[in-house]
């Protein structure tokens, strides 16, 4: 009895179903979508459940799209403010050695150190004046132009180190110590 009751239960789930989906006007994919946009639940078929009921009244904007292929942070900046904060970090990084900042801000500024430490060490005309247009120092350029071969000449890359600290006072923001090799 109770074997015979679950199978007229799928076969009553299997019809809602197909009856839900089926061409014509009033039906198809389209009179689903209304139907949960109106709050009505619309029967889904789940397997040999007699409760196959599911509720479509969840939000669509719920939905969280990852971030696929994004290749930078944005640092809940504007992008003329993101640029100038990492111009800032960058030149302070060459000038300094060792900067304390957020361990966000600190990822994000490795890149653009790297690429002026790579620019130094190829020691261009063309290299030199990039260089130029993004630190803001010029006298800082033409130290690192004449001491990055040096330096960092054998080095194939990761010219930065970055090591964790204690998380900030205020925010428990997480910190980080990023400095040259």
């Amino acid at each position: 009895m109770a074997r015979t009751f679950a199978l007229v239960a799928c076969l009553v789930a299997l019809i809602a179903q197909a009856s839900s989906f089926m061409i014509g006007p009033g039906g198809g994919a389209a009179a689903t979508i209304r139907a949960q946009r109106q709050g009505a639940a619309v029967s889904g078929f789940t397997g040999c459940n007699p409760v196959c009921q599911r509720d479509a009244t969840t939000d669509r904007s719920a939905l969280r799209m990852m971030r696929h292929r994004k290749g930078f942070k944005k640092l809940n900046l504007p992008a003329d403010q993101r640029k100038a904060l990492l111009r800032g970090l960058t030149t302070q990084i060459i000038r300094h050695g060792r900067i304390t900042t957020t361990m966000v801000r600190a990822k994000a500024v490795r890149k653009h150190v790297d690429h002026m430490i790579t620019l130094s060490k190829n020691g261009s005309l063309h290299a030199r004046r990039q260089a130029m247009g993004y630190i803001y120092d010029k006298q800082l350029v033409h130290a690192l132009f004449e001491s990055g071969a040096e330096r960092y000449g054998e080095r194939p890359g990761g010219y930065t180190r970055i090591i964790r600290t204690t998380p900030r006072k205020g925010d428990n923001a997480k910190m980080a110590i990023i400095e040259l090799v």
